[in-house]
């Protein structure tokens, strides 16, 4: 028989026991939504556009709606299992919590992929842009600057991002609206096809493209799940967190879609001098000096928002991997007295994206893709075990809510995986494979229980 969702988690203060301080619950929806929106950038349709315009022969928009489809079973699914477990640590809490310590603990660790690497890519764009347009300054200083700044702001607390990510969104709002208007103008007066979005421009042909530039773009929808991070930071979590989820996961999708669709539109070409930057190219053929400064800007202030939200995401996986004793509890398992966040896990952040330094954008963008799927394909499962199977919620339309939905999420999410590169399989399991020997010495060869989340106060 199952049993009320209440009785699973003790009610109301739902914050775990930490080694040191709690967590302060001061986020609302809103917050949230910024938070999401932030981390996933509505900009970043730009990041891989010039990547995935010529993998797909123009088709990014007919791409990104492919990705969006699949993005929002999963994200229904983190939802429903951040109502479960309000704690922070995402994908990584629900599989352990769901099918053990061993498991959750993989998944972590698969997770902690895509989550390391996102700030590296959001440096590695910073460092590109502000290169582009400051040839005379070395492209390392502003990577290290841009690292330095985000590190403070995440020391100092959630409250400092949450007034950050304000701004961020306010100044990518302003170029939205003046892309839109430039991009109408400028497909009127070439004649354009409007459904070339849609059909591409001839030079590759196929689904299957299509499908791989899916596998890409998911990058682009990392920000749903880092909601779900913040759950014990969250006023009225198991409410907040879940709407914040899927808000954050359908309006960042549209506004992708809208984005690609005039880009492509008011300059149909996939010839770039160079695709990592492509988006400079379609903004300067607006002809309008001003515009491209206002996308340098945003693009700019949406690549440190979305620094700052995934270092704090990571930061706080880290913090909950180390309050468990997955990891050394004595440098990851503490919240800093003063200002309540895990300072030793956003410095450890800091320092790993220093690989920006030497990353390139292909590699680093399908990495993050390999981890960020693994996670969802977990979390689909895990609520499938969760509610299905473990709470027997079977009956009429819970079938469908608990079997067949984050069925077709895991089904998604799967497919997706296994249009990757090579290269990426082989370092994506190599990073599993570390983590399963750490795996063994944590666990003594297994001879001793995986360290797991105490859910009581």
């Amino acid at each position: 028989m199952s049993q009320p969702e209440d009785s699973l988690v003790p009610p109301t203060e739902l914050t775990a026991q930490v080694t040191e301080g709690r967590f302060k619950r001061v986020l609302g929806v809103p917050s949230l939504v910024l938070f999401g929106l932030v981390y996933m950038v509505p900009l970043t349709a730009f990041t891989t556009y010039g990547i995935v315009t010529q993998l797909t022969g123009g088709r990014v928009a007919a791409t990104y709606i492919i990705t969006l489809v699949a993005m929002v079973f999963t994200a229904r699914s983190y939802a429903r299992m951040s109502i479960a477990y309000p704690y922070s640590g995402s994908a990584y809490v629900y599989t352990q919590q769901t099918f053990g310590g061993a498991l959750g603990f993989l998944a972590g660790w698969a997770l902690l992929l895509d989550y390391l690497f996102l700030p590296m890519i959001n440096y590695l764009i910073i460092g590109l842009y502000m290169g582009a347009s400051f040839p005379g300054v070395p492209t390392w200083i502003w990577i290290v600057g841009a690292i330095a700044l985000v590190s403070v702001l995440n020391i100092v607390g959630i409250v400092s991002v949450a007034r950050a990510n304000f701004v961020i969104i306010a100044v990518q709002t302003i170029f939205i609206v003046a892309f839109i208007a430039l991009s109408i103008g400028a497909a009127s007066g070439q004649g354009v096809d409007p459904l070339l979005p849609f059909t591409g421009n001839g030079t590759v042909d196929g689904f299957i493209p299509l499908f791989q530039g899916a596998a890409i773009l998911c990058l682009s929808f990392l920000g749903f799940d880092s909601v779900s991070t913040l759950a014990e930071e969250a006023e009225d979590s198991r409410r907040t967190v879940p709407l914040a989820i899927m808000i954050v996961t359908v309006s960042a999708g549209l506004v992708f879609i809208l984005l690609t669709y005039l880009a492509q539109v008011a300059y149909p070409s996939n010839a770039f001098e160079s695709a990592d930057t492509a988006s400079l190219e379609v903004v300067a053929s607006f002809g309008q000096q001003w515009i491209s400064t206002l996308f340098i800007a945003g693009f700019i202030a949406g690549g440190l928002g979305s620094a700052l939200t995934s270092q704090a995401s990571v930061a706080r996986i880290l913090f909950a991997m180390g309050r468990d004793g997955v990891l050394p509890r004595a440098i990851f398992g503490h919240l800093n007295k003063r200002f309540g966040t895990p300072v030793v896990p956003i410095l450890v952040v800091s320092v790993v994206s220093l690989y920006a330094l030497f990353g390139d954008l292909l590699t680093l963008s399908n990495m993050i893709s390999f981890g960020a799927l693994i996670a969802f394909s977990c979390v689909n499962l895990s609520t499938i075990k969760h509610y299905f199977v473990d709470r027997a919620e079977r009956s009429g339309w819970s079938v469908v809510n608990n079997l067949v939905l984050p069925g077709i999420g895991f089904a998604l999410t799967i497919w997706l995986w296994t249009n990757l590169s090579g290269m990426t399989f082989i370092v994506g399991l190599s990073w599993l494979a570390i983590g399963f020997v750490l795996l063994l010495i944590v666990t003594r060869l297994f001879s001793r229980p995986t360290p797991t989340l105490d859910l009581k106060e």
